[in-house]
Formats: structure tokens, sequence, C-alpha cells
């Protein structure tokens, strides 16, 4: 056990974020998400919602600030589909980052996706719940 580290983030998934350098990504996926056919490595995270787990991550990931540090699963043109996560990430993200998360249209996301360093696969319900975060440098 160490202190300050959130339940939520298990010790793989911490060597993982510390194993990461400048520019490398890390995606968070819902429980729809291919996660095990996409990631280079993957980390279980079932039973978590994403809002949880990425509020735990930030706290310890330091975004990009050189290139944009969070991309997001655009919706497939014609789905309508609602997807309030997508605000709940933007307030999450909002005391880390002035950048807005950038759209990725779905196939174009799984192809970044499968060049992550890492895909959390998480149980997350919500529909396109998925997000890719840059890591940036620690200054602190």
């Amino acid at each position: 056990m160490l202190k300050g580290i959130p339940k939520i983030i298990s010790p793989e998934l911490l060597k993982i974020m510390a194993e990461m350098g400048h520019g490398d990504e890390i995606v968070i996926g819902d429980g729809n998400f291919p996660g095990a056919s996409m990631g280079q490595r993957l980390v279980r995270c079932d039973g978590h919602d994403a809002p949880a787990l990425l509020e735990a991550m930030l706290k310890l990931f330091p975004l990009d600030t050189y290139a944009k540090p969070v991309y997001l699963m655009a919706k497939v043109p014609g789905d309508t589909v609602e997807t309030p996560i997508w605000d709940t990430y933007a307030e999450l993200i909002k005391p880390y980052t002035d950048e807005e998360p950038e759209m990725i249209e779905r196939f174009a996301f799984y192809e970044r996706a499968k060049k992550a360093y890492c895909v959390i696969q998480t149980g997350e319900s919500a529909l396109y719940a998925n997000v890719i975060l840059k890591k940036g440098v620690v200054v602190d």
C-alpha cells in the first residue's frame, strides 16, 4: 500500500503510468471497447466506471502541453445516442488543461488505440465513452 494513490488505480496501472514517457498515449475504453484486440498492453478495470478512473489518473498523470492531450471517439454519423459523459470528461480535465478534447472518427480512434502504450478496459456502460490521454512532462 502507498499513501496518496487513489484506490481505483491498481499496482499494474500505476506501474504502466510511471513507465510512460512524454507523448505516450493511454486509452480508457468503455465496456464495449475491443481492448484485448487493440492494445499493446491491456489493464482490466472491470466494475469501474470511466469517469472515476479518469479523475483518479489525472491526479497523477500530467497531460501534454505541446500537443492535444485528450481525444474522444466521435459518434458514427447518424447515430442519435446521447453522450452526456463527454460533458463529464470536459469537467474532469478542465483543471489540468485549457485544451478542449479533440473528436476522432471511430475507426481512426481504433487505429490510434492500436499504437497506444496501453488500453484500460473499464466496465463503463455509457456509449462513446472512450478517451485517449497523451502524457505530458512532469514539472513538479
